[in-house]
């Protein structure tokens, strides 16, 4: 799959800007702060409907501007779909599909699919679990597009359930008996939403963790294993750790996972009440990155790190390409951040995808086995050299 032609209105820094593009290499050239990485958070975000950039989408919309728009034309085995979105800041988006409104937004996700890889990946070696877990969960919405529903309903259950639990335990506090039958019913939700999405993200982890071994391999010239393992929440409640082999088999059954989740909030009742929140559900797992069996937070040096990140993105693209037909992907001002062998070695990785969208300071930046075609950004425009 690769974008033909895209088109911005009012989308971040730019007013209008329509392109033509080519699948192969595409480079966008020009310092920082003039719009190159603007133009390629575009075509990611319709995928998940999430920046890579910024958690809300208000930044998205050009200042001073209701709302805006973007029109990205996709090519997949040789038939063009025509994908829209308006994005308006504080409401639901508005979606249509080859110019005809749908009714639910979700309905053109994954019609444009892409893996980014951005210097702010090393977040996903370094940082907190919620790295992880959002990368996780982007990757599950675009292999199955419904989950983004089930992903969305689960934060709202979280959210209200979080708010009951500390109104019924500054009750308790005060000596009261808080009414806690509607809190049986929202760990019902809670247990059947996030069982699901504990499911997917197991199955995931399972198809990734070959490609993530492989592609560190490549990117490291073999110095260290790597290896993906999932922390449930639930195991810790049930006195297990990691989760092995035998636990991520019975993680993807999907009642029985149900019934585990809420067996485990009654047995958290009291802890939850005096502390306000949910402990257990998939908004606690993490997924767990090892080098040569030592943790790869805290162990790992700077290049391991960057080798590891790299490797989760190149599987990720792997794994949608084995889902059928390979994503957009795109490199957002990654090279200059690599030594020489880590950018030679990426280089060769990529150079056969059918489309990848580069962002770079300066030309330099671009390695010479990466030619295609090239694009000037400087104060606001957008040239094809």
């Amino acid at each position: 799959m690769y974008v033909s032609n895209l088109s911005l209105h009012d989308f971040r820094s730019y007013t209008e800007l329509v392109l033509a593009l080519d699948p192969g290499v595409i480079a966008f050239v020009g310092h920082n702060g003039q719009g190159k990485t603007n133009i390629v958070e575009a075509v990611a975000y319709l995928g998940t409907f999430t920046s890579h950039r910024v958690a809300s989408d208000a930044a998205l919309v050009r200042h001073g501007t209701g709302g805006a728009v973007i029109r990205a034309k996709a090519v997949r085995d040789g038939r063009e779909t025509l994908v829209e979105l308006e994005i308006v800041a504080g409401r639901a988006n508005r979606a249509r599909l080859n110019r005809a409104p749908v009714s639910r937004t979700r309905d053109v996700m994954g019609i444009v699919r892409s893996v980014v890889f951005a210097p702010e990946d090393l977040e996903l070696v370094k940082g907190d679990p919620q790295a992880r877990r959002r990368f996780l969960d982007d990757l599950v919405v675009l292999l199955t597009p419904r989950l983004a529903g089930v992903r969305s309903e689960y934060d709202k259950i979280l959210r209200q359930r979080g708010a009951l639990l500390k109104s019924a335990g500054a009750a308790r506090r005060r000596g009261g008996g808080p009414d806690l039958t509607t809190l049986d019913v929202w760990d019902g939700h809670l247990a059947a939403a996030g069982a699901e999405l504990i499911a997917a993200r197991i199955e995931l982890v399972q198809r990734l963790r070959p490609h993530v071994a492989r592609a560190y391999e490549e990117v490291s010239a073999g110095q260290e294993e790597a290896v993906l393992g999932y922390r449930c929440a639930l195991l810790a409640v049930d006195g297990e750790g990691e989760a092995g082999p035998d636990d991520e088999a019975a993680l993807t059954d999907v009642p029985a996972l149900t019934e585990r989740l809420v067996a485990a909030m009654a047995r958290l009742r009291t802890k939850e009440l005096e502390r306000g929140v949910s402990l257990v559900g998939p908004h606690r797992d993490d997924l767990v990155l090892t080098l040569g069996g030592l943790p790869v937070r805290g162990y790992a040096s700077h290049g391991e790190s960057w080798s590891f990140a790299l490797a989760l993105r190149l599987a990720s693209y792997e794994v949608l390409r084995d889902d059928g037909g390979s994503p957009v992907l795109i490199l957002d001002d990654v090279f200059a951040e690599l030594d020489t062998r880590r950018r030679t070695r990426l280089a060769a990785m990529v150079a056969d995808a059918e489309q990848v969208l580069i962002t770079a300071a300066v030309p330099e930046d671009v390695p010479d086995q990466l030619e295609g075609a090239r694009f000037t950004v400087a104060g606001g425009e957008v040239t094809r050299e």
